[in-house]
């Protein structure tokens, strides 16, 4: 038996932190469409079951379309069991607009008060939504056939804090000697996995394609070998998206012209110099050691290079200014009063160094970001 393991894929997700309506709006199909692949590779790798552990969707407005879209998939591909679990953003049930008969016959979901299980022969899925009344004491009741091969499904992190998107804790120690084989989780959006106990492992799928620059990496889901004779299961990450997203780290120094800087970002982005044009990362750039006070980082003409060679490209200067104040003794200008005046505040050398560069960039007449 095959299974897909997939969680957080946020769709119909707004898209718009970094990009533009019209790269947002094409990124929004994206996600859509990796769906409709992931669905595709499933028919097409004999896999009976496909685990959504929570947050299919990403906020309580989801379009007509993007809902629909969905159901087409699952209604057209009746040999696979969609087993949905909602997660911390799933703030809307996307079959509200049907009736209880129009439900696809294969998506099954889960409830909060009570674990629901589903069996596929000797293979069992088990899950429960979490809640605030639940989550503390979820592990307690649930009870497995220690002769089956059990997989259970949560969403929630492993942690012993609540984030700030109030997420439900998911106490792993509490899943310890409970006869599951593995442990399908969602909320994480990088993939993880671990021993859960002699017997069984956790997992994060992660997510189907990152979104922002804090979900940089290879996303996929995971792919699930189930042996029908020994029961005995194995699992696979399977890369998936579309687009990755990076972060290029960059170290710059005093001696370094904007031609040095450029060539030292390229030899960075060698790595993503095979990748097809249709699938092109987004990229974000960050420059960070110490430049001379005089030397301004263009980070405009640095993006326009690179603009054609990413899908998305973004410049962060992080860089420090050194001064050295002996230069400035002598030096009876404005920008030389201000030097002076500055490197006898009682200061840190980081916020003098900081304040003296947003000073003389104003007197210099440069505009100035807030």
């Amino acid at each position: 038996m095959r299974i897909i393991h997939t969680a957080d894929l946020h769709l119909d997700s707004r898209m718009e932190s970094n990009l533009d309506p019209l790269m947002a709006k094409e990124r929004r199909g994206e996600l859509l469409d990796t769906f409709s692949r992931m669905v595709a590779f499933a028919a097409d790798n004999e896999v009976s079951v496909i685990i959504i552990a929570g947050d299919l969707f990403d906020k309580l407005h989801v379009r007509k379309s993007a809902k629909k879209r969905v159901l087409e998939e699952i209604i057209t591909h009746p040999d696979i069991d969609f087993l949905y679990l909602l997660g911390n953003h799933d703030r809307t049930d996307f079959l509200s607009d049907l009736e209880e008969n129009d439900i696809p016959a294969n998506l099954k979901r889960f409830k909060k008060d009570s674990w629901i299980a589903y069996t596929y022969g000797d293979v069992v899925i088990s899950g429960r939504e979490l809640s605030d009344d639940n989550y503390k004491s979820i592990s307690v009741n649930l009870i497995l056939d220690g002769s089956k091969c059990n997989i259970v499904t949560l969403h929630g992190q492993e942690s012993d804090y609540v984030g700030r998107d109030r997420t439900h804790i998911v106490s792993i120690p509490s899943f310890r000697n409970k006869n599951i084989d593995y442990l399908a989780l969602g909320h994480i959006h990088s993939y993880k996995c671990q021993r859960l106990d002699d017997r069984g492992e956790y997992c994060y799928s992660g997510c189907l394609e990152g979104r922002g620059f804090d979900e940089c990496g290879s996303k996929g889901f995971v792919l699930i070998d189930i042996d029908d004779e020994t029961l005995s299961l194995t699992h696979s990450f399977i890369p998936f998206a579309l687009r990755e997203l990076h972060e290029i780290t960059v170290s710059v120094n005093e001696t370094m012209n904007m031609p040095d800087i450029i060539d030292a970002i390229t030899e960075s982005a060698k790595a993503f110099a095979k990748v097809p044009k249709e699938s092109l990362p987004l990229v974000k750039i960050v420059l960070n050691g110490v430049t001379d006070i005089d030397f301004d980082i263009d980070c405009d003409r640095i993006a326009n290079v690179f603009k054609d060679k990413f899908y998305f490209v973004k410049v962060v200067d992080e860089t420090s200014t050194r001064i050295n104040y002996d230069d400035f003794a002598g030096d009876r200008s404005l920008k030389g009063e201000f030097v002076r005046l500055l490197s006898g505040e009682d200061m840190a050398e980081e916020e003098r160094s900081e304040i003296i560069e947003l000073g003389i960039r104003a007197i210099l007449g440069d505009e100035i970001e807030e």
